[in-house]
C-alpha cells in the first residue's frame, strides 16, 4: 500500500513539474527579466534588442533566460519539433559593406566568453570549430563573405552544426506567393526582415523562410534534411548571437516568438518597435515647404547655387571616420600643402595612385600625401584597412601614418615625409647613390625590428603581405622604415589567419600562398628573405633581363652556395668593401627565410636574434626539397622560389596583372584547382 501511494505521489509530482515547463513565448517588446544579455547587447528604450553597435570587433548575445526541453531522456533520444519567428534588421556602418552578421542559436549554455567576434559570429573560436562536443545548432544571417568557411557570398543564410562552415546555405531571398518567383533580399539594407526557422522531428527536416512583410511565404528559402537528435541535448537555450569585424553593423532583433512541438505565433511588423534614427518627414510639411519656396523662387535659386558650391567643396564626414584612427585632415588643407597636387611636388606613382610632397601651412611640417587613384584596385575597404592597421601602430621602423582625408571619390593618406624615398631607388639599375655595407646592414636590422613589432609586439598579429624594397622607405639618416599597409591583415594572437584573396608582388610570394590563400607571419618571413637577398646582391628577386641561370635570385644564390662562391653574389657596386662574415650571415639567412616549407623558415624573432648576434647561425641553410610540390614531377635537386622558381605557381588562377608597382609586378589570385605555369603569367 505504501509503495503504491509513493508511486502515485511521484507520478503527480512529475506531471505538475512537466506541466510547469515553458514551451512557448512571444515578444513584441523585450524586457530584461526574461532575456539574458551578454557582450555589448542591450535592450533599447523602444523595446528592441540591439546585439551590436557599429564599433569594430564586438560581439553580443541575447538568450531566453530559461532552457527549453528539447528531448525526453526517459523516452528515447529523438529531438522534439520546434518553430520560431523573429524580426531582424542589419544596419551597416556604411552602405554595402556589412560586418559580420547574426545567428539564431540553440546552445546548451549561455556562456560564450571563449568565443571570438568577426567571422566567428560570437559563437566559437578557432580551436573549437567543428567539435561535436559544442552541441551548437545555428542559422546564420551572414553579411561578410569569409573564404575560410566557404561562404557563397556576403548576403546569405546558412544552417550550421557545431561550426561556422554551413552545412547548407542560400543567397538571401524569398518566394512571392503570387507567382512563386524568388525575389532577392538584401540582409544589410537596414530594413526589417521576418525570418522563420522550423524543425519537423517526423520528417527530420529544417526549413528557413524569409519575408520583407508580415506574410509568411508558402515556399521556404532553404530546406535541409537533418536529424537534430544527436546534436541537441535534453535542455537547450534559444537566442541570438552577432559580431562585428573591421567593418561593422548594428544588429537588431525587433520581435520574437517560439514554440515547442507547434507553430510559433504570428508577428505583425506594424506592432513591433521601430528602428532608432531620424523620423521621416511628413508629406504635408514637404508640400508646405515647396509652396513657400515657390513664393521666393529667385532667393531660393541663389541660395541653392551657394549651397551646392559649399557642398561640392566641403569634406564628406561619416561617423566611422570620427572613430577609426588618427587625425582627419581637410581636403583644402592637403590641397594647399601640395600646391594643388602639382606635378612638381610628385614623389612617385604606382598602381595605387600618386604620392606628393607637402608642407602644412601652420606647422610647416613636411608630409607625404598618398592620393589613391579612382582606377586603383585599392578602394575604400583597403583605405579603411590601412587607417585601422597602421594608424594605431607606433614603432621607429614603421612609417608613421599622420592622418587621412576622404572627399567624395578622393581617398588620401598622410604620412611622415621620408626625404630619401624608397629603398629600391638605392639598389637597382642606376641608383642615385651606392649604399655602403654598414648602411645596408642597418636598414635590414631596422626592417626586421619593425616586422617583429608587427608579428609579436602589437596587440594583434599584423601580417603586412607586401614586404619589398619599394615599400621600405628611408629617412634623412637612411634608417629603414616599413610602409604601405594597404594590404595588411590583422588577427588575434593564438588564432589562425583566415583565407583571403591572394595579393602580392612577383618574387616575394611564398609558394604556399597562391595554393592556400592563407597569409601568415611565415609568408611575411618569406618576403623578408627575398628583401634580404636583394639588399645584399643589389638586384631584384626576379630579373627579367637576366639569363635562365640568373633569372631567379634565390636560385642563383643556391648555385653559388654549392660552388663555394657564395660571396660572388654580393653587389658588385660595393667594390669588395663589405664585412664578409655579416654578408655570409645575411645570405644564409635569406636562404633560410626563402625555404619552400613554412615550418622550416625561422620566425621573425629568431631572425632578429641572428642579426643581433644573440644566437649562432647554422653552418648551412636547410636544403629545400620538393615536398611542397609533390605530384608535379619535380626532383629533390631543384630549388623553387616564390612563383615556382622559373617554372610554376601551384593552385591558383590568374585574375589581374599590371606593372604598376616599382618593386615588381603586382599580382592577385583567386582559388582554383588548376596549376598556373610561370609561362602563363609572362605570356
Amino acid at each position: 500500500m505504501f509503495s503504491f501511494l509513493s508511486f502515485l505521489c511521484f507520478i503527480i509530482s512529475f506531471s505538475i513539474l512537466a506541466s510547469s515547463e515553458i514551451d512557448e513565448f512571444i515578444f513584441t517588446r523585450f524586457t530584461e527579466p526574461n532575456i539574458t544579455l551578454s557582450g555589448v547587447a542591450e535592450i533599447g528604450i523602444n523595446g528592441f534588442i540591439q546585439l551590436t553597435n557599429d564599433t569594430s570587433r564586438l560581439m553580443g548575445h541575447a538568450f531566453y533566460s530559461s532552457p527549453f526541453h528539447f528531448k525526453n531522456s526517459s523516452n528515447g533520444t529523438a529531438a522534439f519539433s520546434f518553430s520560431t519567428c523573429f524580426a531582424l534588421a542589419i544596419v551597416p556602418e556604411y552602405p554595402k559593406l556589412g560586418g559580420h552578421g547574426l545567428a539564431f542559436v540553440l546552445s546548451p549554455s549561455k556562456d560564450f566568453s571563449t568565443a571570438l567576434p568577426s567571422q566567428y559570429l560570437g559563437l566559437l573560436n578557432a580551436s573549437d570549430i567543428g567539435n561535436f562536443s559544442n552541441h551548437i545548432f545555428a542559422v546564420e544571417f551572414d553579411t561578410d563573405r569569409d573564404f575560410e568557411f566557404g561562404d557563397i557570398n556576403d548576403n546569405h543564410v546558412g544552417v550550421n552544426i557545431n561550426s561556422l562552415v554551413s552545412n547548407k546555405s542560400a543567397a538571401a531571398a524569398y518566394y512571392s506567393d503570387d507567382h512563386s518567383v524568388k525575389q532577392d533580399l538584401n540582409l544589410k539594407s537596414g530594413e526589417v526582415i521576418l525570418a522563420w526557422v522550423e524543425y519537423d522531428s517526423v520528417t527530420k527536416s529544417i526549413n528557413v523562410t524569409l519575408s520583407p512583410t508580415s506574410s509568411k511565404p508558402k515556399i521556404p528559402l532553404l530546406s535541409y534534411h537533418l536529424d537534430l537528435s544527436p546534436i541537441l541535448k535534453e535542455y537547450m537555450y534559444v537566442g541570438f548571437s552577432a559580431s562585428t569585424g573591421l567593418l561593422a553593423s548594428s544588429h537588431y532583433i525587433l520581435g520574437w516568438s517560439f514554440k515547442m512541438n507547434g507553430e510559433a505565433k504570428f508577428l505583425d511588423l506594424d506592432s513591433l518597435p521601430s528602428l532608432p534614427g531620424p523620423k521621416k518627414k511628413h508629406t504635408g510639411l514637404i508640400i508646405a515647404i515647396s509652396i513657400a519656396a515657390s513664393l521666393f523662387a529667385l532667393s531660393s535659386i541663389l541660395i541653392a547655387v551657394y549651397l551646392i558650391w559649399r557642398i561640392k567643396n566641403a569634406d564628406e564626414i561619416e561617423p566611422w571616420e570620427l572613430e577609426i584612427g588618427p587625425h582627419r585632415y581637410s581636403y583644402q588643407e592637403l590641397k594647399q600643402a601640395t600646391r594643388g597636387f602639382k606635378e612638381s611636388e610628385l614623389l612617385g606613382r604606382g598602381g595605387f595612385g600618386k604620392v606628393y610632397k607637402g608642407v602644412l601651412r601652420n606647422s610647416k611640417a613636411q608630409i607625404a600625401v598618398k592620393r589613391i587613384s579612382n582606377e586603383s584596385k585599392q578602394g575604400l575597404r583597403e583605405f579603411v584597412s590601412e587607417i585601422a592597421s597602421i594608424g594605431r601602430l607606433r614603432h621607429r621602423n614603421l612609417v608613421q601614418l599622420l592622418g587621412w582625408c576622404r572627399r567624395r571619390g578622393d581617398l588620401l593618406l598622410v604620412y611622415e615625409f621620408m626625404p630619401n624615398g624608397s629603398l629600391d631607388n638605392f639598389l637597382f639599375d642606376q641608383p642615385k647613390m651606392v649604399l655602403t655595407w654598414d648602411q645596408r646592414f642597418k636598414i635590414i636590422k631596422g626592417v626586421a625590428s619593425g616586422l617583429l613589432y608587427l608579428h609579436v609586439g602589437y596587440e594583434q598579429v599584423v601580417v603586412h603581405r607586401d614586404i619589398k624594397a619599394s615599400n621600405v622607405l628611408l629617412d634623412g639618416e637612411l634608417n629603414g622604415k616599413l610602409g604601405d599597409f594597404g594590404l595588411a591583415r590583422l588577427y588575434e594572437h593564438g588564432s589562425n589567419p583566415s583565407t583571403t584573396r591572394v595579393v602580392g608582388t612577383l618574387g616575394y610570394l611564398a609558394p604556399e600562398l597562391p595554393r592556400t590563400g592563407r597569409a601568415s607571419t611565415k609568408t611575411d618571413v618569406f618576403a623578408f628573405g627575398a628583401l634580404l637577398l636583394e639588399v645584399v646582391c643589389g638586384r631584384r628577386p626576379i630579373e627579367h633581363e637576366a639569363g635562365p641561370e640568373e633569372f631567379v635570385l634565390v636560385d642563383l644564390v643556391w648555385v653559388k652556395w654549392r660552388e663555394g662562391k657564395i660571396l660572388d653574389v654580393v653587389d658588385y657596386r660595393l667594390k669588395g668593401e663589405f664585412n664578409e662574415s655579416e654578408a655570409l650571415m645575411l645570405l644564409k639567412l635569406g636562404l633560410m627565410c626563402s625555404n619552400n616549407k613554412p615550418l622550416a623558415r625561422p620566425s621573425i624573432r629568431q631572425v632578429v636574434r641572428y642579426l643581433e648576434g644573440e644566437i649562432e647561425m647554422p653552418e648551412a641553410p636547410t636544403a629545400q626539397g620538393s615536398d611542397d610540390f609533390e605530384g608535379f614531377g619535380f626532383d629533390d635537386s631543384q630549388h623553387w622560389n616564390s612563383l615556382g622558381s622559373t617554372n610554376i605557381i601551384k593552385s591558383t588562377s590568374f585574375t589581374s596583372f599590371s606593372n604598376g608597382d616599382v618593386g615588381g609586378n603586382f599580382v592577385s589570385f583567386s582559388t582554383s584547382p588548376r596549376p598556373l605555369l610561370y609561362s602563363d603569367v609572362m605570356n
